[in-house]
């Protein structure tokens, strides 16, 4: 009879198999944040001599804090474990004209630190120095970083942001992914609004929705079917490109469309007519001038003509339900954003409900924080 030899388990997959049972017990702990270890045995479906080991290491890195005893119910009293979300955090960075914007969050999507950097020539080592610094450096919790670019982003790449100093492409992510060691979301500023939107704000109730924001460029986030959408190249959105008049075109990275009616064309108008501005926004400044200015208040209209012009445009392609009004377009009155509605009412091949957007400048980060988290793995929920 031939002796028989039991071949040794492999390191690699023992260390294989240990992750994925540490990792069970990590998403079953965030899942019912509150629970007692024969609970988690129940979830997990692992023993106790395999789950104690497990939730002593957990306990030592900060994942589960343990709880008093559960008196509250008959019988012997257990001791519960509790899910910490600060043991995971993720980084939400929003480049903006001359600074970049930083939050850190907890898997549960809670702001726990904030931010403002002067924007360098280079992004990836302003990113890479604000984002330990403001999460700790050095600290294991740090597990994916989103980033918004107002430009047209592929695969960790931006390009047509002249906003922030790039306008040929230039990549990003990799550079972060290899210095910080997690996982790196690079998207449109204005697809994160969306997505913000959509989970925590104006949008949280439909599933089809477009956001306009318009600022020194114009610019759209569409989620479909309940998911942004960005196109073949990533471009989607990208309606500041439009050529809506003949004669205009693209030149040096800014967009047709937004080239004649963003906030920067606005402010140019109300410089050039006189308008007294006193450190308003162009938008809110022409409103309070066209109250009594005939000239101001025909220009004005202009505006709102294009503005829907390019909204019934995208209505007729992608048939949204629903437009959130974002940054410049967000200041309208109420009589303004009712003449907007009136206009693309009567033209709009479907109905198409337009309202401002409700978390404002926020909107970009916390759809940046809900990309991060579920680029990490972790659960993603809206932030409060």
């Amino acid at each position: 009879m031939k002796a028989q030899f039991k071949v040794p388990a492999s390191p690699v997959r023992r260390e294989r198999s240990r992750e994925i049972k540490r990792s069970a017990v990590i998403s079953a702990a965030r899942q019912a944040r509150l629970l007692s270890r024969s609970q988690l045995t129940e979830l997990t479906g692992l023993s106790p001599a395999t789950l104690t080991p497990l939730v002593r290491e957990l306990i030592a890195e900060g994942y589960l804090i343990e709880r008093g005893a559960d008196s509250s119910r008959s019988g012997r009293p257990r001791e519960k474990l509790e899910f910490n979300p600060r043991a995971e955090l993720v980084a939400a960075v929003a480049l903006q004209p001359h600074q970049a914007r930083c939050e850190i969050a907890d898997s549960d999507g809670t702001v726990i630190a904030h931010e403002d950097v002067p924007l360098g020539p280079d992004i990836v080592a302003t990113i890479c120095d604000v984002v330990p610094r403001l999460a700790g450096a050095g600290r294991p919790e740090l597990r994916g970083v989103a980033v918004a670019v107002p430009g047209v982003t592929a695969d960790g790449e931006v390009r047509l942001a002249p906003s922030v100093g790039v306008v040929e492409t230039r990549s990003i992510g990799e550079g972060i992914r290899e210095r910080l060691g997690v996982s790196v979301v690079v998207d449109n500023d204005v697809n994160l609004m969306v997505a913000g939107e959509h989970a925590a704000g104006a949008g949280a109730d439909v599933r089809d929705l477009m956001l306009l924001h318009v600022t020194d460029g114009v610019g759209a986030g569409l989620v479909l079917d309940g998911r942004v959408r960005r196109g073949a190249s990533s471009a989607a959105g990208e309606v500041g490109f439009m050529t809506l008049d003949r004669d205009a075109h693209t030149h040096d990275g800014v967009g047709a469309f937004e080239a004649q009616w963003s906030e920067s064309a606005i402010a140019a108008y109300c410089d050039g007519a006189g308008v007294d501005r006193d450190g308003a926004s162009p938008v809110a400044a022409l409103i309070a001038a066209a109250a009594a200015d005939t000239a101001a208040r025909e220009y004005l209209d202009e505006v709102l003509v294009a503005w829907s012009r390019l909204v019934i445009s995208c209505a007729c392609v992608v048939d949204p339900g629903r437009v959130l009004l974002s940054g410049a377009a967000a200041e309208l009155d109420d009589a303004a954003l009712s003449r907007l509605q009136e206009l693309v009412d009567a033209d709009v091949p479907a109905p198409v409900e337009i309202r401002r957007g409700a978390l404002g400048e926020q909107a970009v980060l916390y759809g940046a924080i809900s990309s991060a988290l579920t680029a990490a793995g972790l659960m993603a929920v809206p932030p409060t």
